[in-house]
């Protein structure tokens, strides 16, 4: 059922609202993402916005998806630099811990469609209709799915010292007509996690076809890292 609700999702368009919560360190995060996608069309507008516990600034950065580039800039920058970069869409990487890579949404639905231990939670209501709601476990091949080498190893690594998987956790809730309307990813550890919680609305819905930026630099995808961007 997941996997068949996640393969029929990415087939569609929805708007995106998405809190990614990372713990720990002596600083808590959040970022933010909103938008609409066209997924098999592959076009749409995200904004993302990161906050941090303590600082009053809040961070943007702009995404345009369209003919299997990702474009991206931040609206705002402290050394005055606001053009428009660019990269495949299917070459970018995550860098992050439940993170997709340029916020790509595709990327959550194809970690929940592997997800492994599947049961049902029970039906429950989300966004006023009626959804059933599973649950599941994500093995460290799908947490590093799509992530950047270097990132992968570290993870690795903390999967040998501590001898199994990292306790991932996927919860799925999908409605009537069979598509995907909320996912949560969960990796507690300890003091330290993530937790990224996902809506998907008005799904079927037409996107418009952005404009695409105008000289925007391309960029290899190993120079694109960060908070903003997975």
């Amino acid at each position: 059922m997941v996997r068949a609700a996640a393969a029929t999702t990415a087939k569609s368009s929805a708007r995106i609202d998405q809190k990614i919560e990372i713990r720990g360190g002596g600083m808590n995060m959040a970022v933010a993402v909103k938008g609409s996608i066209d997924m098999p069309g592959g076009k749409g507008r995200l904004t993302v916005a990161l906050s941090s516990q303590g600082d009053e600034k809040t961070v943007f950065l702009d995404e345009v998806f369209t003919g299997g580039t990702v474009y991206f800039r931040m609206p705002e920058e402290k050394n005055g630099d606001t053009s428009w970069r660019s990269l495949p869409r299917d070459k970018a990487e995550s860098h992050y811990l439940l993170r997709s890579p340029v916020n790509d949404p595709e990327h959550v639905l194809r970690q929940v469609g592997r997800m492994h231990s599947v049961s049902k939670v029970g039906e429950e209501n989300v966004n006023g209709a009626p959804t059933v709601h599973y649950r599941g476990k994500l093995d460290h091949k799908t947490l590093t799915l799509r992530m950047a080498e270097d990132r992968r190893a570290e993870f690795t690594e903390v999967r040998e010292k501590v001898g199994s998987d990292l306790p991932a956790v996927a919860d799925v809730w999908i409605g009537r007509d069979g598509r995907v309307v909320r996912t949560r990813l969960d990796c507690p550890m300890g003091t330290v996690g993530v937790t990224a919680t996902r809506n998907l609305t008005d799904l079927g819905k037409p996107v418009e076809t952005p404009a695409v930026p105008e000289d925007a630099a391309a960029v290899p995808p190993n120079t694109v890292g960060g908070p903003l961007t997975g």
